[in-house]
């Protein structure tokens, strides 16, 4: 292949990087976030978890899940994997296939939940095209040839990617037979809590979870400066995380949080986050406080799984899950992807420089401080109906909602600014 045509795919592959990060941004705001404080807002002015419809609460769900961590890692698939497989003309053709029936997919499937207009034919069909997309991006970068010889082919954040990957497709298979059932059998397009339960081990504790492993054991010594990551013990968190998938899915909800538990920590020490730094972040044009965040993303981790093993004993009123999903969700994959994709993002989409590493401070501390006043208000205003914690939950959707405001708005100006230029010597 020529300089001439390699450039030419290079560029094509930023412009389809570009796309999914747009439209990820567009999930994360509109079907996402904003759907999501209207929720808590409703159920805070009721004082009650029961009175909203649970299609709606699915919908701003499977718009975070799939809609905005979905797009985002199908869209870095598709840039980094090509890459590394060598890049050809038909990478980007493909991607921009699966960006047409993942999108419309996503799309569909929040219209059916939230308006109920013919959900029994939108809802499968949903299913459909966001099963499509995946199969497409699968066959497409499943593909790229192993770089090199020897134990380098085979290094763990690989093998943390490719469970990543696997566990994408298996809940997307979950999804489609639950999305044909409710349309057949189903009064509404709500999965029912114990199929719900089940389906959200996979959606939020399997292929977003492990993609974050796998990614962090790649970047995180390089950008944070972190001590390199110990294989055996990232393996052994992988064992582990695949075992809790198996019993989640089997209804063994306290023994999959337990075992999830148990990964979490496995994790944490295999990636060294809370060890001192090797060498010096990189932290040129960035918030000089992202290693802090990308370390402390691991302590939500662990509050998170923790929750969970209370939930699955006590939980009563769904306050105790819904504080867990919140500190997995918001407070270790939304803080991963505040500080590891404001880093990394411009770099995919052209070369380019964040706009603003004082927005990337801002949108980190304001998703932080949100997170803590959800999860630390919603467990005594569920389970024990107090009144000033009611009164929090709002103030926290709003803290939340500012968050995700700047961190999309930074990354907007980013993109819509023209990449820098190099500069030419004369």
């Amino acid at each position: 292949m020529t300089q001439a045509a390699s450039a030419r795919i290079e560029v094509a592959l930023q412009r389809l990087v570009t796309a999914y990060v747009a439209t990820g941004l567009l999930f994360l705001l509109l079907p996402g976030t904003f759907l999501g404080v209207w929720n808590l807002v409703s159920i805070s002015g009721r004082h009650s978890l029961q009175t909203l419809p649970a299609a709606w609460m699915q919908a701003h769900g499977h718009a975070q899940i799939f809609g905005w961590i979905g797009t985002f890692i199908l869209g870095i698939g598709y840039y980094s994997l090509s890459k590394m497989g060598g890049q050809t003309p038909h990478s980007a053709a493909r991607g921009w296939v699966s960006f047409a029936l993942w999108t419309a997919g996503a799309a569909l499937r929040w219209t059916a939940n939230v308006s109920l207009w013919q959900w029994r034919l939108l809802l499968p069909l949903s299913a459909a095209l966001e099963l499509a997309a995946f199969v497409l991006f699968f066959a497409t970068v499943s593909r790229h040839k192993k770089s090199g010889a020897g134990p380098t082919s085979f290094e763990p954040w690989m093998k943390a990617v490719v469970a990543s990957t696997s566990a994408f497709l298996l809940a997307l298979l979950f999804n489609a037979a639950a999305a044909v059932w409710l349309a057949w059998t189903s009064a509404g397009p709500a999965l029912p809590h114990s199929l719900d339960q089940r389906f959200l081990i996979l959606a939020a504790w399997g292929f977003p979870v492990a993609a974050v492993w796998g990614f962090n054991a790649r970047w995180l010594p390089v950008f944070a400066g972190l001590p390199a990551p110990r294989p055996a013990l990232l393996l052994s968190a992988l064992a582990a995380w695949f075992a809790a998938l198996v019993l989640g899915l089997a209804g063994r909800v306290l023994p999959a949080a337990l075992v999830l538990l148990a990964a979490s920590l496995l994790a944490a020490a295999a990636l060294r986050v809370f060890e001192p730094s090797a060498r010096p972040p990189k932290i040129l044009a960035v918030s000089p406080l992202f290693p802090h965040f990308a370390r402390g993303a691991y302590a939500w981790l662990l509050l998170a799984a923790g929750l969970s093993v209370w939930a699955a004993a006590a939980d009563t009123h769904g306050g105790l899950w819904g504080a867990s999903r919140h500190a997995l969700t918001v407070g270790f994959l939304a803080t991963m992807v505040f500080a590891i994709g404001q880093r990394v993002l411009p770099a995919f989409c052209g070369m380019r420089v964040l706009y603003s590493p004082r927005l990337m401070t801002a949108s980190l501390v304001l998703l932080n401080l949100g997170c803590a006043l959800r999860v630390g208000a919603e467990i005594p205003a569920y389970e024990a109906n107090v009144a000033v914690a009611w009164r929090i939950l709002p103030v926290s959707a709003v803290t939340e909602l500012i968050a995700v405001s700047l961190f999309a708005l930074n990354l907007a100006v980013t993109l819509a600014l023209p990449p820098p230029r190099p500069a030419v010597v004369r």
